[in-house]
C-alpha cells in the first residue's frame, strides 16, 4: 500500500475540508473531503496516509511538480503519523 503525503488542504464556505495527498513523485493523488467539525473532532490530519493503489488517481499534470515538491518536503520534515 503506497504512502502518500499531505500536499494541499482547502476549506470551502460550506464547512468542508478537502485534503489532497500525493506520492513523492507527484504522479498519483488521493483526495478526501471531511466536514470541518469532524476534522477537528478527530484530532486533526496526519502528515501521511496509506491508500490502496486502486483508490489513487492520476495527478493533474499542472500540479505534479508542485505536489512532488510538497510531498518530498513533508516526508523529510514529518513522521507519517504526525498530526499537522
Amino acid at each position: 500500500m503506497p504512502t502518500l503525503w499531505l500536499v494541499d488542504r482547502e476549506f470551502d464556505s460550506k464547512g468542508l475540508v478537502r485534503l489532497t495527498y500525493a506520492t513523492t513523485d507527484g504522479d498519483r493523488t488521493y483526495t478526501k473531503e471531511l466536514a470541518e467539525q469532524r476534522l477537528y473532532a478527530s484530532g486533526g490530519v496526519t502528515a501521511a496516509t496509506e491508500v490502496e493503489a486502486d483508490a489513487l488517481e492520476a495527478a493533474d499534470p499542472a500540479d505534479e511538480e508542485r505536489f512532488a515538491a510538497e510531498a518530498r518536503r513533508m516526508a523529510a520534515d514529518h513522521d507519517p503519523d504526525e498530526t499537522i
